[in-house]
């Protein structure tokens, strides 16, 4: 069933639905109290709304010898509770109806067995004589009394008066200031003074100025207390002074049918009261340039203590020991060849040695970059502490806790993380470049011409030995073409082994920062996605939450 909606603001069914979303959210982060508090609201507030709105159930409460259950005869038109004078006659509460067809299952729910038809055309003197059908759909419960010394009727009055829709206090002259009214029932219940009236009884035992006096008194009581605008009536049960304008009340707030959902609507604002802290009305400070200092400064220290610098200086000297290995003289490169790779010894973009190897790669991608020293290791704490105390800036005490706690929740896990994301990023570094192949060719092609003259020269050395006779020998200039071969191709290998080099260191700068750059970018991404998301994730709820409770509290 839809609920009505108010004239103003958001429906009682989108307040509802707020209050359940804010007590999910505070789940494990406010005081459990708290939010089982707020949830037995919501629990309480959908049951009752799917009872017979039809009906108003109003309650008659008060302390020992306030005349309540007087008052509640008076009303009724029948004495159907038994009076007391000085001890309480009511063990448990009952229900006088007005019109009650229907109102079964409220008052099942409401667990009050004991009920009465009231005698709306008894004609028990002239305050009774309207108790008729003006108030069909009343449904009034006589309380035990509120003071009482025995502890079930205290905390039958405590558990009606969450669920009842309109509250009426019976107080008497010589204890409407009792504390414990005023500081048990009044005062926490000040978000409810739309669903709540005052009835000063008894004021037939005194003279009229002293009546004023009690209802001024009362007045400013009930103004200290919260309670400002709550009606407060002159009564007297047993001479029928003020019972007519007390019925008449009634039957104003019984033809509105509107009681219900007031309370209702009070009782969600005050549980989302509860569940809001009062440092949470603010709104969080953190502010972006501070969360991207932050952010960088985790980013720094994560890359420090991932050893970035030396891997960073291992892809430089890498792609200079591949260059030369590639592009070197083919009778030296071999000597390269011996030394290790850079980046082969911190197991970064090489091909596992052995089956572990492979095995811990595919694992956690380990890399045998050292591992962190314990000042790093407190530079990134320190880092992930920083995180943590800009975003929670300017939130509530619990809230700030939690945004922290997030910080942290997998700083264990930023180890191996960022070991993997170093791993990858780094795999790039040892791609050869197209030209390499070209120098290469180029050194065998240029050697195959240095060998081409060794060989001749050998053929010619073999021949002179042997007494043969020499054949023409062509020359380049003056200089014979084997020997021209031999030395041209020597010295071109030895040229474009040193170009190639040079070529190489400037490939190597280049490569080093181009992959410091990925490194860094890739390091962020790995804060972002274990430090900065889950405190991004805890800001968001912290901003649903404060939206569903202002939502609970009926503003937009």
């Amino acid at each position: 069933m839809k609920l009505l909606r108010r004239k103003e603001g958001p429906s009682l069914d989108s307040r509802l639905a707020a209050l359940r979303e804010a007590a999910e959210l505070a789940e494990g982060r406010l005081p459990e109290q708290v939010v089982s508090g707020a949830r037995a609201v919501a629990d309480r507030a959908g049951v009752r709304r799917e009872l017979s709105i039809e009906h108003t159930v109003a309650a008659l409460a008060g302390a020992t010898g306030s005349g309540k259950s007087s008052l509640y005869n008076a009303l009724a038109g029948q004495d159907l509770a038994d009076v007391g004078v000085t001890r309480p006659t009511t063990s448990a509460a009952q229900a006088a109806l007005w019109d009650g067809d229907g109102a079964g299952p409220l008052l099942d729910w409401l667990d009050v067995p004991k009920r009465h038809a009231a005698d709306g055309h008894a004609d028990h003197a002239d305050t009774r004589t309207d108790a008729g059908a003006d108030l069909s759909g009343l449904v009034l419960l006589d309380l035990p009394d509120h003071d009482s010394i025995r502890l079930s009727h205290r905390l039958e009055v405590d558990r009606l008066v969450e669920q009842v829709d309109l509250l009426i206090w019976v107080v008497d002259p010589q204890k409407y200031a009792d504390a414990a009214l005023h500081e048990r029932y009044l005062r926490p219940l000040a978000g409810h003074r739309d669903v709540m009236l005052v009835v000063l009884n008894q004021v037939d035992r005194l003279p009229a100025p002293a009546v004023e006096r009690c209802l001024a008194d009362l007045r400013r009581l009930l103004d200290e207390d919260g309670l400002a605008g709550v009606p407060v009536l002159a009564v007297s049960a047993r001479t029928g002074e003020g019972v007519r304008e007390l019925r008449s009340l009634l039957r104003e707030r019984v033809a509105e049918r509107a009681s219900w959902s007031a309370r209702l609507a009070a009782d969600i604002t005050a549980a989302a009261d509860h569940l809001a802290p009062p440092e949470a009305r603010g709104e969080p400070v953190a502010a972006t340039k501070r969360m991207q200092g932050a952010e960088r400064t985790l980013t720094g220290a994560l890359s420090t203590a991932a050893g970035v610098p030396l891997v960073v200086q291992a892809v430089a000297k890498g792609h200079r020991h591949r260059a030369v290995v590639a592009t070197g003289w083919p009778l030296t490169r071999w000597v390269r060849r011996l030394r290790p790779d850079p980046l082969r010894r911190l197991r970064i973009g090489g091909i596992p040695h052995d089956r572990r190897d492979r095995e811990d790669r595919q694992i956690v991608g380990r890399t045998s970059v050292p591992a962190a020293s314990a000042v790093q290791r407190a530079q990134v704490e320190t880092a992930i502490r920083d995180v943590g105390e800009v975003a929670a800036a300017g939130l509530p005490g619990p809230w700030a806790a939690s945004v922290r706690e997030a910080g942290r929740s997998r700083a264990g896990e930023l180890t191996d993380a960022v070991d993997r994301a170093v791993a990858t990023t780094s795999a790039g570094a040892t791609r050869r470049p197209r030209w390499w192949r070209a120098v290469n060719v180029l050194q065998w092609l240029v050697f195959a011409t240095m060998l081409a003259g060794v060989l001749w020269l050998g053929g010619l050395f073999a021949m002179d030995y042997l007494r043969l006779p020499q054949p023409p020998l062509p020359t380049v200039g003056v200089v014979p073409w084997p020997t021209a071969l031999l030395v041209g191709g020597a010295l071109a290998g030895v040229v474009i082994a040193l170009l190639s080099r040079l070529a190489a260191w400037a490939g190597g700068r280049r490569r080093a920062r181009r992959t410091a750059k990925a490194l860094r970018t890739a390091i962020g991404q790995v804060g972002r996605e274990y430090v900065l998301g889950p405190v991004e994730t805890e800001l968001a709820a912290y901003a649903r939450f404060a939206e569903t409770l202002d939502l609970a509290r009926g503003r937009t």
